[in-house]
This record gives C-alpha cells, structure tokens and sequence, in this order.
C-alpha cells in the first residue's frame, strides 16, 4: 500500500483532516466543530479526526508517512510552535503542537498558518501546479497570503511573511483590528465586509440588504452583502465596489512587487468573488505595471475543506523534502 499523508486544516468554526497521496487525492475527509465536546479540547478533536480519516481509508498505522496541519495564526513552522495571538483558536496558542502530534502518532509532524499551507496545496497540486511563482490570497473571516517564489515558500525573518491582509490599501482608513490602519481586511475579508455593511445601513432603514436581515444589521452576512449588491441595492453595492478596489489594488502591490506567475483568490468570500473577477482586473490595472498584470495568471479557487486539507498535506511534503534536502548538503 503506498503511504500517504495525514492533513489537517484547523479553523475557527471547523476543523477538518483528510487522507492524501502524494499525488494531491484525497482518499477520505472528515470534519468536526472546532470548539466541540472530544475529550482533550481541541487536540482531542484533532487527535480523533486524524485516527477516523486514517481508518476510513483503510490506512494501516505504518502507512501514513506523516501529518501535516494549518493552523489560522503566527508559527514557528522550524519548531511546530504556534505563536500568541492566535485569534481564532486561542487555545492552541504556545503550545508545541509538532511535537504533541508527533508523539502521539509516531510520526514526523509539521504545522504552518494555514495560508501558507494552502499556498503550497496550491502551487503543487492546484492553479500553481508546474509554475516556479504563486500567490495566495485568502479572503475568509479575516484575509490571509501565501508566497512561493522560484519553488521556496516565503516566511520572512520571523514568520510574518504574507501578511498581505494586513498591508494597507487606504493610508487614510479606519483603524484595523490588527492595530494598523486601511489594512486590506478591513475592505475585502468576510469579517470587513460584514461590519462595513452593518455601518452603512443604519442610515438607511429602507435597504434591501437590511430587510433581508429582518431589520437586524447584527444578521447581516457577506454572502447577504454580496446577493444584496447583485440585485441593485446601493448600499450593498458600496460595500462591495469597495472590496473589489481593494483587491484591485493588492493585486497591483503583488504583481508589481513580487511579479508571480500565478495569483490565487481563494476564501470562504472567493466564490461570491468569482463573477467579479473582471471588475477586480480592472481595478488592478489602475495600479499594476499593464506587463506584469498581463503576465500573470489570476484565477480564483472557491475554498473548501478538502483544498484546506490538501495543501495541510502539501506542507509536510514541502518540509520533508526541504530537511531532506538540508540534511544532505
């Protein structure tokens, strides 16, 4: 039996872990509420997903090779540390998450931010695939990046690298949740979508976005805002011409900077995303060199679990492979 890899997506409302060959298959998946009733928390819930996936492939203990887990937060990927604030899982910040799995499995172990997982699911298995360039850009909850330049994933000195989400795209903007201030997720993440439309419709009381929320802007969703905006309501449409100028414009700060072959949009918010993409191109083109914007392929992937899990499992490959590599120089 060829072995295969373990890969978990950890987030915020649901964690997920799947069977995968080295091929990018996804043999089997299964998910589970982050913050549910397994014994042992969150590890419980990890712990017991792995085991579940691995027996409904019909997977042997020793032919596992080893697992791989993204985590929405800062890591220290050479230790498996996952670092403090991690905002959406709290629970898991500090601990030695590497070494906790890798002990209890007996198998080697790796964990990364869940972008920069997804961004080497996608350059190996995905949009990126035979490329040597890629970024992603992940608009969720909150807007997170991945970077692969000439086949190495970009961390930066300490870890930061990516952080796209919260680069700003409006030097005279709000201030971000994050500290900063214009920051790309305040304008273009499901969470700054969201509160920019509960901010907008309290002036008007007519909206269609605030009727479909039964009069209660606290109901508003970035799915609502999105569907509100299609069907001609104004201050939807706001929110939502805003969020693509935003995109637009870290579209030119990418390909202008970085100059990839590829640009991923993926996320929870890239499906409703998916039929703007014309209109986000032509605000890229207001602040991208026209050749480096021609050049690059930019595409979006709507996110899904089994993509989450896929590119969990593409990271202990990528990490074997560069300790391997390291190991023999």
């Amino acid at each position: 039996m060829t072995a295969a890899i373990v890969g978990v997506d950890v987030g915020g409302t649901t964690t997920a872990a799947g069977v995968v060959t080295s091929d990018g298959d996804v043999l089997a998946d299964e998910s589970a509420p982050t913050r549910g009733t397994a014994p042992g928390g969150l590890l419980g819930t990890i712990v017991a997903l792995i085991g579940r996936v691995r027996d409904e492939a019909g997977r042997r203990p020793g032919s596992i090779d080893a697992i791989g887990v993204g985590v929405p937060g800062p890591v220290d990927a050479a230790r498996g540390r996952i670092g403090e604030p991690v905002t959406h899982v709290p629970e898991l910040a500090g601990r030695d998450l590497a070494s906790e799995l890798g002990s209890r499995f007996g198998l080697p172990a790796f964990v990364d931010n869940d972008v920069n997982a997804l961004a080497l699911g996608e350059w190996m298995f995905g949009a990126g695939r035979g490329y040597r360039s890629l970024v992603v850009l992940a608009a969720g909850t909150g807007f997170g990046a991945g970077i692969v330049l000439d086949g190495r994933l970009v961390r930066g000195a300490s870890g930061f690298g990516g952080e796209l989400g919260h680069a700003p795209v409006r030097f005279d903007g709000p201030r971000c949740w994050c500290g900063g201030r214009g920051c790309l997720a305040l304008y273009a993440s499901g969470r700054g979508i969201v509160d920019s439309a509960r901010a907008r419709v309290a002036g008007h009381p007519q909206a269609p976005l605030l009727e479909a929320a039964r009069g209660d802007p606290m109901m508003i969703t970035a799915s609502d805002v999105f569907r509100a905006a299609a069907g001609g309501d104004a201050v939807a449409a706001s929110v939502v011409d805003e969020a693509c100028q935003a995109l637009g414009a870290m579209i030119g700060t990418v390909v202008n900077g970085l100059n990839p072959e590829v640009v991923v949009i993926t996320g929870g918010v890239a499906g409703s995303l998916a039929p703007l993409l014309a209109k986000i191109l032509r605000a890229a083109g207001e602040y991208a060199f026209a050749r480096a914007l021609a050049s690059a392929r930019i595409t979006i992937v709507p996110g899904d679990k089994r993509v989450s899990v896929r590119g969990a499992a593409a990271l202990a490959m990528y990490e074997r492979d560069v300790r391997r590599k390291g190991a023999s120089a």
